[in-house]
């Protein structure tokens, strides 16, 4: 029998988690960039931009680490987005067993900044990051961050 009353649609909730993996080569991080941006378009994830910006600068730097150090023992990268009704954390994976470590602002090197700069993205949106080890021995780097920036 058939309904004919309306019923109110149910939004459709943006909460959830997604993995995908690429191979630990350059190409990959712009496209792995590119999958968390529409990802989260798609979704209908109500992050502000500045957050995203900071999101997708995170994703780019985390997953060029993956590639420049980590892809001689791990051919192969992981990114995960898990979002939740005010956060969203990203993360990216690795078999290599390097846990890396922030460096300090040394102006005279051209690279080796990039964890100190998601480390810092992440505390200026008021979020948190870290590294693990995975029971495989190689690592995941990881930072949740608000959907909305802090007052």
């Amino acid at each position: 029998m058939e309904s004919r009353g309306s019923v109110p649609a149910r939004p459709v909730s943006y909460e959830g988690v997604w993995r995908f993996t690429a191979p630990a080569v350059d190409v990959s991080v712009p496209q792995a960039r590119h999958a968390v941006r529409d990802l989260i378009g798609r979704q209908g994830v109500p992050v502000e931009d500045d957050i995203l910006q900071g999101l997708l600068l995170i994703v780019s730097e985390l997953a060029t680490n993956a590639v420049r150090h980590a892809a001689l023992l791990s051919p192969e990268l992981a990114v995960e987005v898990a979002i939740g009704a005010d956060w969203i954390r990203v993360s990216v994976e690795d078999n290599h067993p390097y846990r890396p470590t922030a460096l300090e602002t040394d102006h005279a090197q051209t690279g080796g900044r990039g964890l100190l700069l998601v480390k810092e993205i992440t505390a200026e949106a008021g979020g948190t990051c870290d590294v693990e080890h995975t029971a495989s021995g190689g690592k995941i780097i990881w930072a949740v961050l608000p959907l909305r920036a802090p007052l």
